[in-house]
């Protein structure tokens, strides 16, 4: 059995996920996400989905990239357009 670095449950079916060279013990989806996912920067929600950058900061979507930045410099996390 593998504790889960966030809530501490020792539990049977944990998993590993290895991210930019180091190692995470989880014991659900929901841990991993509230540990590893990047806040966005207008909520501060864990962004679990297709992330949007503008000057450097990641947001939920272009929308709120847009307002909360004030830019039209808008791109998802592949560097497309937004």
């Amino acid at each position: 059995m593998a504790r889960c670095e966030v809530c501490g449950n020792d539990y049977d079916k944990a998993f590993e996920v290895a991210l930019a060279g180091e190692h995470h013990i989880f014991e659900s989806f929901e841990c991993a996400i509230q540990e590893l996912a990047p806040p966005w920067r207008h909520c501060g929600c864990g962004v679990i989905g297709r992330a949007t950058e503008a000057n450097g900061a990641v947001y939920c979507c272009a929308h709120c990239a847009r307002e909360a930045a004030r830019t039209r410099e808008v791109r998802d996390s592949d560097g497309a357009p937004a």
